[in-house]
C-alpha cells in the first residue's frame, strides 16, 4: 500500500547564497489525492564566509577542484542537516529531500551539476535522503529547471501564477491544461552583488534601490537582452549573470544606487512583460518579497493583478517545502518533473535515493 502521510526534511540552497533553507514538513495525501503540508521546524543557516567566498567563484573552478568542492560541500551540508535534525530533535524521518547547490548549470551543453549530492551525504545524516532531482531531465533533453511548478500545482493551485524571487525570479502557471513556467530574470544575484559593494548583506526593504535614479538608457539596453527575447522552456544560471548581466551594467559609469534601481524596474517590467493575462492573483514568494520598492513596481506594470505575499514559513521556505514534496513523488514513484516546463521528451520522476 502506497503511503499517504510523510514526515520529512526539505533542503534548499538558492543561487543567491543567501544560506541552506531547511524545513521540517507534515505531508497528508487524503482519499481524493489532494496533498496539504504543515510546515512545523524552519531554518536558515547563513554560510560563513569561507564557504560564501567558494561558492561565489566555484563557476570558474577546473574539474578536479569541482569534484573536491563536491566532497567538502557534501560533507558540510550532511553535517548542516545532521544538526538541524539534533537541535529539533526530530524523529522517525522518511527522508530528507535535498536540491544541493547550484554551481553550473548548462543545459544546452547537456550538463547541470548541483553539489552535495553524493553517496555518502546519507550515511552523514542517518537517513533516507532524495536528491539530485535536476540531472535526469537534462539528460532527457530538458532545461533542467524550473522544478517547483509541479508542487505549484498540486499545492497552490488556487493563483493564477505563482512567482518566486530568489536569485532569479521564476514563473508558473496553468495555460490550457498544461503547466508552464520558465526563469523571468535575475533579481537577488544582482541587487545583493550591488548591496555587498555599499557594504550591506542585501538591500534591506529596496530602500538603497528606492534611493536611485533610474538610467533609461541602460533600463533599455537590459531589455534588449536576447533571453528576454526567447520563448519557453527556458532558464537561466549564474552563468547568464557573470558573463552578460553584470559587465552591462559595470560598462554604465552611474552611482551604483541607480544601477540598483534601474534594475528594480527592468526586473518588474521583464515579470510584467512574462505573463500573457495581466490581471488575476498571483502568489509572491522568495527573498524578493521583502523588497517593498520590487513589490511596487511590479504593482504598478500589474494594477489589474493582485500580488499575494503569504505566511512567513510559506515565504521563505517554499522552495525547500517543494523540493521535500518532489522527493516524497520519487518514493511514490510519481511524476515529479513536467515536460511541458523544462522542454524534456518526456513527465519523468526524477531524483536519486540514497540509504
Amino acid at each position: 500500500m502506497v503511503s499517504t502521510s510523510f514526515n520529512v526534511i526539505g533542503v534548499m540552497s538558492g543561487t543567491s547564497l543567501d544560506g541552506i533553507d531547511l524545513a521540517h514538513i507534515h505531508f497528508n495525501c487524503n482519499e481524493h489525492g489532494k496533498w496539504s503540508y504543515e510546515i512545523l521546524e524552519s531554518e536558515t543557516i547563513p554560510y560563513p564566509i569561507t564557504w560564501l567566498n567558494q561558492l561565489k567563484i566555484a563557476v570558474g573552478f577546473t574539474k578536479e577542484a569541482l569534484q573536491q568542492l563536491n566532497v567538502d560541500y557534501t560533507l558540510y551540508l550532511g553535517g548542516v542537516i545532521k544538526s538541524f535534525i539534533d537541535t529539533h530533535q526530530i524523529k522517525s524521518i522518511d527522508a530528507v529531500c535535498s536540491h544541493g547547490h547550484t554551481i553550473l548549470h548548462q543545459p544546452q551543453q547537456g550538463y547541470t551539476l548541483q553539489i552535495g549530492n553524493l553517496q555518502n551525504i546519507a550515511s552523514i545524516i542517518g537517513a533516507k535522503v532524495v536528491c539530485d532531482f535536476r540531472v535526469q531531465d537534462v539528460q532527457l533533453g530538458g532545461q533542467g529547471a524550473p522544478l517547483v511548478p509541479i508542487g505549484d500545482r498540486i499545492l497552490f493551485a488556487e493563483y493564477d501564477y505563482c512567482l518566486n524571487l530568489g536569485g532569479f525570479s521564476n514563473v508558473s502557471f496553468e495555460e490550457e491544461g498544461r503547466r508552464i513556467a520558465f526563469d523571468i530574470s535575475p533579481v537577488n544575484t544582482v541587487l545583493n552583488f550591488y548591496a555587498n559593494q555599499l557594504g550591506f548583506d542585501y538591500d534591506n526593504q529596496g530602500e538603497i534601490s528606492r534611493s536611485g535614479k533610474l538610467h533609461l538608457d541602460l533600463f533599455e539596453s537590459l531589455n534588449q537582452l536576447e533571453y528576454y527575447q526567447k520563448a519557453f522552456p527556458k532558464s537561466l544560471g549564474f552563468e547568464f549573470v557573470k558573463e552578460i548581466v553584470l559587465p552591462l551594467l559595470e560598462s554604465y559609469a552611474i552611482p551604483i544606487e541607480d544601477k540598483m534601481h534601474t534594475f528594480i524596474e527592468h526586473i518588474a517590467l521583464q515579470t510584467a512583460n512574462a505573463l500573457p493575462n495581466k490581471q488575476g492573483c498571483m502568489l509572491i514568494t522568495g527573498g524578493g518579497a521583502y523588497n517593498n520598492f520590487l513589490i511596487e513596481q511590479m504593482q504598478s506594470h500589474l494594477p489589474k493583478m493582485e500580488l499575494i505575499i503569504p505566511d512567513g514559513k510559506t515565504l521563505e521556505f517554499k522552495e525547500a517545502l517543494i523540493f521535500a514534496l518532489l522527493g516524497i513523488l520519487k518514493l511514490r514513484n510519481e511524476i515529479n518533473v513536467l515536460s511541458s516546463v523544462t522542454g524534456a521528451k518526456e513527465d519523468h520522476s526524477s531524483g536519486v535515493i540514497y540509504g
